[in-house]
């Protein structure tokens, strides 16, 4: 069993920076691929950024590429998604999900372990 739950979402003006974090427990979570994924208002959640349990491979949304980027500290059993020039698109809540694999993958539903999420509202 993984437990996930994230922070760090919040209020931003566009143009702006946020890093949410992703905190892990649970047995052996540091071997875990992890993935963030984003839903706003009246659409499906979709993918924004995954990486493998080394993070030495990371997959970003093609939307997001060159602002986004993934990481994660095994000692601390925390991923980040650090958000740069944001816009008003981005604006939705932010979910964490752990698998119980070490590879890594876009697809949600091979993402077993899922947080509450964090809003990240990005104004003009």
């Amino acid at each position: 069993q993984v437990h996930v739950v994230e922070s760090g979402g919040g209020l931003v003006q566009a143009g702006g920076s946020l890093r949410l974090s992703c905190a892990a427990s649970g047995r052996t979570s540091s071997t875990y691929g992890m993935g963030w994924f984003r839903q706003a208002p009246g659409k499906e959640r979709q993918f924004v950024a995954a990486i493998n349990w080394s993070g030495e491979s990371t997959i970003i949304a093609a939307s997001v590429k060159d602002r986004f980027t993934i990481s994660r500290d095994n000692a601390k059993n925390t991923v980040y998604l650090q958000m740069n020039s944001l816009e008003l698109e981005d604006t939705a809540i932010y979910y964490c999900a752990g698998r119980t694999s070490v590879a890594i993958t876009a697809i949600q539903n091979r993402y077993a372990y899922w947080g509450q999420g964090t809003q990240v509202t990005v104004s003009s």
